[in-house]
């Protein structure tokens, strides 16, 4: 029985059946006993297809042909109907031989049919024009063989009238995008989103040969200058393509849930380290007054924290890098400098501690201030929903759904930016990332006070430079936060909003913060072991993820000629050798080993210490069932292959 060629999940373009049109599909599923592959079209359509039926998507991007030149017995024939000239045709003055193209002629047992590539392009319609569109007749009709679709729609229509204006588009392989209505009306046009089910009934096919578009341009320009002079009033229905059916997080509910719930749950995790017993038999802590958790000032100088931050990202200091390619094939620029503002955060901090200012203020006040970033990190949600409204479509995050509360909470706009100062970008490494090796410091300095002692103990000094080795490492390789999740498929919402600001900052600190009122003795024999536990996982987080980053910059590097790989559709290769070749996700598996040696130097006494580590393993694992989903819709078979060669997704023989 022969191998099946696409996997489950895998976008790829399907000829739809009784034509010789492709458009684009997602193959559901294989019957291995009628070797028929079930796909889906756009408009919701299943259908059973064969192999031979279906081609990859990186087929259709470029298209070689011979010239139009023939034998002159074909040209003659080539006046009597017009021919259309695909995009990859050469133009007419480059011609090959009558030879050659008699020799050609012979070989093809059939004519040769002109192919012509059409594309799904939602347009402005007109809403009274197909207020009577048949639209079983149009199902009929579909696969005939018409040279004008826009005919093969008037006769669907059931008062016998064209639709108004033959707007056409011949598709040349490129990625879809939206025709916008350029009439301006003074009369307040009505939008609707069409259903992905119903989206296919306002579209039309162009069929036309090209050299029939200059006409039908010079036709639509006089019908747009009708309808501007026109007196009535026309109310225009804009169509939208189809939005992301498969939510995560449990979609609009579930995010709903997680936006109550994280903040609920960061502060009980504080108010529950500062009692003098933490253990589970003294949960729930009692609740604060509002006292407790709200001051002017606190907030003023949490706000002029993060525009310290601000202004140091500004500075004209770092090399400027590009990101990668947006939909449009555009590139943003990145500034790197976010180790210069580490470097210059603590120079502040220095001074400060020189001049006698007290840092333990920040101890004291611990709940307030995280309030203040709660309350901030929901007003900057707030703003950068408003601000994505008037973003264009392209500039979307790819998991933005049209669901108001799911896109407040994922993010609507992918990089949103004030003039050349991106804000996720931002907001990723600086306020939250260097506030959390600050916030660990004055920990540490508390501890030497509550407890009063003349040196900060040995698991304190270990927590703070574990932590602190973890954040220098982030803010050196900076760069490599460009090719990560959050940079190019999460948009700039509340998850990260409130993640960055407020979950680091507070929620990573947590073993310092347990410590102040906590004390744990630690032997230097444990500590030995902690240490090398720590040095373990950071050299397989630094050399995988190194790896990686030199692979994505240079494939064809010498030093990386014995890695293995696996070619995959995209044109990109699967590294399935070295630390890639160990599990799937060699980083996430560095990055757990480092979170047990941070909460280790707390001892056993309580769980609090380690719900870090609980929580980043869930972390983890969604994470990494989102990265399995998008490899295998983005390289089909070929992750299918790299998961057989590589079997263990984070944890070797056991995940």
């Amino acid at each position: 029985m022969p191998s099946r060629k696409f996997a489950e999940g895998e976008v790829v373009r399907g000829r739809w059946p009784g034509s010789s049109l492709y458009y684009e599909v997602e193959i559901l599923s294989y019957d291995s006993k009628t070797q028929l592959y079930t796909v889906k079209y756009k408009d919701g359509t299943e259908l059973e297809l064969k192999e031979s039926d279906i081609k990859p998507l990186n087929s259709f991007k470029q298209r070689k042909s011979g010239s139009t030149s023939s034998s002159p017995s074909r040209r003659r024939r080539s006046r009597s109907r017009s021919r259309s000239r695909s995009p990859g045709r050469a133009p007419k003055g480059s011609r090959r031989s009558a030879s050659a193209s008699h020799q050609a002629d012979t070989k093809e047992k059939e004519p040769r049919r002109e192919i012509l590539q059409v594309k799904l392009t939602p347009l402005v319609l007109l809403k009274n024009e197909f207020a009577n569109f048949d639209l079983p007749a149009f199902h009929r009709k579909v696969t005939a063989s018409h040279s004008d679709m826009g005919a093969l729609v008037g006769e669907c229509l059931k008062d016998g009238k064209k639709p108004f204006g033959n707007s056409i588009n011949i598709y040349n392989g490129e990625p879809e995008h939206m025709e916008r209505n350029d009439i301006s009306l003074k009369n307040k046009q009505e939008r609707i989103i069409l259903s992905p089910e119903s989206s296919f009934m306002a579209t039309q096919y162009s069929l036309r040969p090209r050299r029939e578009e200059v006409k039908v341009k010079e036709i639509e320009s006089k019908e747009q200058k009708l309808v501007t002079k026109g007196p009535a009033p026309l109310e225009t229905f804009q169509a939208t393509t189809p939005q992301r059916k498969d939510l995560e997080f449990g979609g609009a509910p579930g995010a709903v849930l997680i936006m109550l719930g994280l903040p609920a749950c960061l502060f009980l995790l504080l108010l529950q380290c500062r009692q003098k017993n933490p253990s589970l038999l003294s949960f729930p802590p009692p609740l604060p007054t509002l006292d407790e958790l709200w001051e002017t000032r606190v907030c003023g100088i949490y706000l002029l924290w993060f525009f310290v931050q601000a202004l140091f990202y500004l500075l004209p200091i770092g090399k400027v890098v590009e990101g990668t390619p947006l939909v449009d094939g555009r590139r943003l620029k990145y500034k790197l400098n976010g180790f210069y503002a580490f470097v210059l955060t603590s120079a502040v901090v220095g001074a400060s501690l020189f001049w006698g200012i007290e840092l333990c203020y920040v101890y004291t006040h611990f709940l307030q201030f995280a309030l203040a970033a709660t309350v901030f990190s929901v007003v900057l949600s707030v703003y950068l929903y408003a601000h994505s409204l008037k973003a264009p479509r392209d500039e979307l995050s790819p998991a933005s759904s049209g669901n108001v509360v799911y896109d407040f909470f994922i993010g609507r706009e992918l990089n949103p930016r004030i003039g050349a100062f991106d804000l996720k970008y931002f907001c990723e490494l600086r306020p939250g990332l260097i506030g959390w090796v600050v916030v660990n410091l004055v920990m540490l300095l508390a501890e030497m006070k509550v407890q009063e002692r003349g040196a900060p103990s040995l698991a304190m000094v270990l927590v703070n430079s574990f932590q602190l080795l973890y954040v220098v490492d982030a803010l050196w390789n900076e760069e490599a936060l460009l090719t990560t999740m959050d940079i190019i498929h999460d948009g700039f919402g509340f998850m990260l909003a409130f993640g960055d600001l407020v979950w680091v900052p507070f929620t990573y600190s947590l073993q310092a913060f347990y410590l102040v009122s906590h004390p744990h003795d630690l032997s230097w024999p444990l500590a030995s072991v902690i240490i090398a536990l720590k040095l373990c996982g950071y050299v397989i987080f630094r050399c995988a993820n190194s790896q990686k980053n030199a692979f994505r910059k240079n494939p064809t590097d010498p030093k990386l000629a014995h890695l293995k790989t696996i070619h995959t559709s995209t044109g990109k290769s699967l590294l399935v050798s070295g630390w890639w070749g160990f599990v799937r996700h060699p980083n996430y598996l560095g990055d757990l080993i480092m979170a047990l040696a941070w909460s280790l130097p707390c001892g056993f006494n309580h769980l609090l210490p380690y719900f870090y580590v609980i929580y980043f393993t869930v972390l983890l694992v969604h994470r990494e069932a989102r990265d399995e989903h998008q490899c295998k819709k983005k390289y089909g078979l070929a992750w299918e292959k790299y998961c057989q060669r590589v079997p263990y997704r984070i944890l070797p023989y056991v995940y």
